[in-house]
């Protein structure tokens, strides 16, 4: 199904980024949302559905009490440890497109620093059963485990460098130097400081990982006549199209590319700026690739192609999970949604078409810039 740009990002809002919130997680979810109704001119009043990641704690129906919301016709989750956002926006701009719901807000709100965290397993551990039954007793505990052999396969396949690694982590880190909001605001970093951080798992560097971070976000879907009429004065994000993918699929990157490019009638050479899921900075080189924006990713990071102001193809324009804060992919969308309308802290000049990946191929948005 196609959406043809009837459904639209009418508000985005997320709170502070911290490493202790001092709040409940609920809370954070609350005050996100608060700021999305806000920045949509939409009352909670008039929300009908609420969608939220699988492990998020705060459920629909305490979010919707704790808003007012007086009727709630779409409600849902993706069972899926955490790479969940963009296909979260597909079932609910899907459910928007078939009258099945008018407003719906898909939220995040984690304490993944100050509660439990990701990197020591908390959140994605399995306790040895199931598929963990496989791993666990021979020591991948972590996300990071597994994904540095599917790094370091990469690496003997392709020849891509540690370096390579490095430089899209420093690129990064300039876009975040940019952006108030990103935890590394005012904290440069230095190819040279890349390579001597300590490895966490070969091949991963310090400054390859994905921060442990305490915050919430969300957005509103609806259709883009209220959005229009609620918010006159600037440009909408538009959904062109949304796909996703099985995880446990074979190349479900290349799945969802067909499917979403396909859907989208556009092609890549036509995508402006690109935000792609970055738990490990080198899986932002792999996507590149297996999206198919570039050939060779290491070669194009290495020249400077996913910088803001020079790159062809600027990449995580916010900072991202390395530099910005780690949402699960929720403060890529968001960023998306800036680039969009026109308000990004590195805006791309002239942006139409805002590519966002939300975790390793399972799931893609291309967002189209419509004028006020």
């Amino acid at each position: 199904m196609s959406f043809s740009n009837a459904v639209a990002v009418a508000g985005v809002g997320e709170t502070d980024y911290s490493r202790d919130s001092g709040r409940t997680e609920l809370a954070l979810s609350l005050q996100a949302i608060g700021a999305a109704l806000d920045d949509a001119g939409i009352a909670a009043a008039e929300v009908d559905g609420l969608m939220k990641w699988f492990v998020d704690t705060s459920s629909e129906a305490e979010v919707a009490v704790n808003l007012g919301i007086p009727d709630l016709a779409w409600f849902g989750e993706i069972n899926q440890a955490g790479n969940v956002g963009a296909p979260l926006v597909a079932h609910a701009a899907a459910a928007i497109h078939a009258g099945l719901a008018n407003t719906i807000v898909i939220y995040r709100g984690v304490n993944g620093r100050s509660g439990r965290r990701y990197g020591r397993g908390d959140v994605t551990g399995q306790g040895g059963r199931g598929a963990g039954a496989f791993t666990e007793p021979f020591g991948l505990l972590t996300p990071q485990h597994g994904l540095a052999m599917s790094a370091r396969r990469r690496m003997f396949e392709t020849g891509v460098t540690s370096r390579q690694f490095g430089q899209q982590a420093v690129i990064q880190r300039k876009h975040a130097n940019r952006n108030p909001r990103a935890t590394f605001h005012d904290r440069p970093l230095t190819l040279e400081d890349h390579q001597e951080s300590r490895l966490i798992v070969d091949p991963f560097h310090l400054f390859d990982c994905c921060l442990e971070s305490d915050g919430g976000g969300a957005l509103v879907l609806t259709r883009p006549e209220l959005a229009r009429e609620r918010r006159l004065d600037r440009p909408l994000a538009l959904i062109r199209a949304a796909a996703q993918s099985g995880p446990g699929q074979s190349s479900p990157v290349r799945r969802t590319a067909a499917r979403l490019f396909a859907m989208g009638g556009v092609e890549r050479s036509d995508i402006d700026v690109v935000q792609i899921y970055d738990h490990f900075g080198p899986f932002v080189l792999f996507a590149l690739e297996d999206y198919g924006f570039v050939e060779d990713a290491g070669h194009f990071v290495e020249d400077g192609g996913t910088m803001w102001d020079s790159g062809k193809l600027p990449v995580n324009t916010s900072g991202g999970h390395l530099s910005e804060v780690y949402l699960q992919g929720m403060n890529h969308l968001i960023e998306g949604v800036r680039q969009a309308r026109g308000e990004s802290t590195s805006q791309v000049p002239n942006a139409q078409l805002s590519f966002v990946d939300t975790g390793i191929g399972t799931g893609a948005v291309i967002l189209e810039r419509s004028e006020a």
